[in-house]
């Protein structure tokens, strides 16, 4: 599967903004998809580093229009926790010399609300 087609959109409710200063955003995925292909598309889609991936199935609920009962489909929801400080990485190579290596990610998904 491809990225696009895993993620399908964002969940905008008051619990999931709440969530956005954490660094944990929600997202509507496809329903075959696996934690690690979440992980791969968002971080794919959003250069972003992604610390945990947390997904639930919702059920869809019994709807009523008039005499006729139907059922609106089921569909799985993942909240997602990006690296909201990505720092500086050293480490002493063959020769003794202390090497630091920037992490290239961003620290916020800025296309979540549209903006």
């Amino acid at each position: 599967m491809r990225p696009e087609d895993i993620i399908i959109a964002p969940v905008v409710t008051e619990k999931s903004n709440d969530g956005v200063q954490q660094g944990k955003y929600t997202f509507k995925v496809d329903r075959r998809a696996t934690k690690i292909d979440i992980k791969r598309a968002v971080e794919k889609l959003f250069d972003v580093k992604v610390l945990k991936v947390n997904t639930t199935m919702c059920r869809g609920k019994e709807k009523r229009v008039g005499k006729f009962l139907g059922k609106t489909s089921d569909w799985k929801k993942a909240i997602v926790t990006i690296d909201t400080n990505p720092g500086d990485v050293s480490y002493i190579t063959k020769g003794g010399k202390v090497t630091k290596v920037s992490k290239k990610y961003k620290d916020s998904i800025d296309e979540f609300m549209g903006a």
